[in-house]
């Protein structure tokens, strides 16, 4: 569902945001040298500093979207809306992308201040899990929407890929992650679509790709001299998207090319350059962008209308 989606990148870039904020705003030791060390026992000022931050963000961001989006729409009685056969389901791997990759930060600002692997882990899962309940409670309640069985599901899904993870390896050896490419679909209809660069990142599902990404290295014998940040990533993308469900065949009074909507497969190359060993706490933090977002590689991609076909850079 567009709205949903729309919401869900929000969320990302809010929660990369709040990463910061909940770093820098609430302490004064951000000049130190040690500041972005993690703790090495719980800091109650650190853990003190999070929850506070984390209680004004979290208030603010349900507000600003109760009052600058949800607003626009009329509201409702809570019910159910069944979206599965939405953006052949692109919203759908978006929202489990959306609530792993705020497991992973959540836990990450949690063990920075302190707190132990195991809980720090179950931290950053049930907060990923409850806010991502919280939009869907705020769609149930809109009557241009509903609350989503099958977005629950895909949150659901992200959030145990991070937990199930932590407890059979005690590490993230499978990351989700997003990239994006310019398309020809949005001019057609920019109001879905997006009208310019920024917004078709955000509604222009025919340009996303979202990246199941393998760290190599995790899986083989520790002897190994592999490089630990290389990755091996399956990427799911679908292009020829007009409308949610079916194509328009005019808007506006200009007609629209018959595309065929199809599903995308790939199979590329990525990294963890997170992994890579001395760097400063700082970079490191820095490099931890590369959980989310994949990087620009050589892609081999299969779907239905065209069968395989090699990029030689994709995105």
């Amino acid at each position: 569902m567009l709205g949903e989606k729309l919401i869900s990148i929000r969320i990302s870039v809010v929660w990369r945001i709040f990463l910061i904020l909940a770093f820098v705003g609430p302490f004064k030791s951000f000049c130190q040298k040690d500041f972005f060390q993690p703790s090495t026992s719980e800091n109650s000022g650190r853990i003190k500093g999070v929850i506070v931050s984390e209680a004004v963000v979290g208030t603010a961001i349900t507000i600003g979207l109760d009052y600058l989006w949800y607003r626009k729409f009329p509201h409702s009685r809570f019910h159910l809306f069944n979206d599965n056969a939405e953006w052949l389901n692109m919203d759908k791997v978006g929202h489990a992308t959306t609530a792993y990759n705020i497991a992973a930060i959540q836990s990450d600002i949690f063990h920075w201040a302190g707190v132990k692997a195991v809980p720090a882990a179950a931290i950053g899962t049930f907060t990923a899990l409850g806010f991502m309940t919280m939009i869907e409670i705020l769609d149930g309640r809109s009557a241009k929407w509903g609350f989503s069985i099958g977005d629950m599901l895909a949150n659901l899904s992200g959030c145990l890929l991070y937990q199930g993870q932590q407890w059979l390896w005690n590490e993230q050896r499978i990351g989700l992650k997003f990239s994006y490419h310019y398309t020809l679909y949005a001019q057609y209809y920019p109001q879905e679509l997006g009208a310019n660069w920024s917004e078709r990142i955000i509604k222009d599902y025919n340009g996303q790709t979202y990246w199941l990404s393998c760290n190599i290295a995790s899986f083989l014998p520790s002897r190994s001299n592999f490089p630990n940040w290389i990755n091996a990533t399956i990427g799911y993308g679908a292009e020829g998207m007009i409308g949610a469900r079916n194509n328009p065949k005019e808007l506006n009074g200009k007609s629209i090319p018959d595309f065929g909507r199809y599903r995308q497969f790939y199979f590329s190359f990525d990294t963890d350059l997170f992994r890579v060993q001395g760097v400063s706490e700082f970079a490191d933090l820095l490099l931890k962008v590369n959980r989310t977002l994949k990087l620009p590689f050589p892609a081999l991609e299969w779907n239905g209308e065209q069968g395989a076909k090699m990029h030689l850079l994709y995105y």
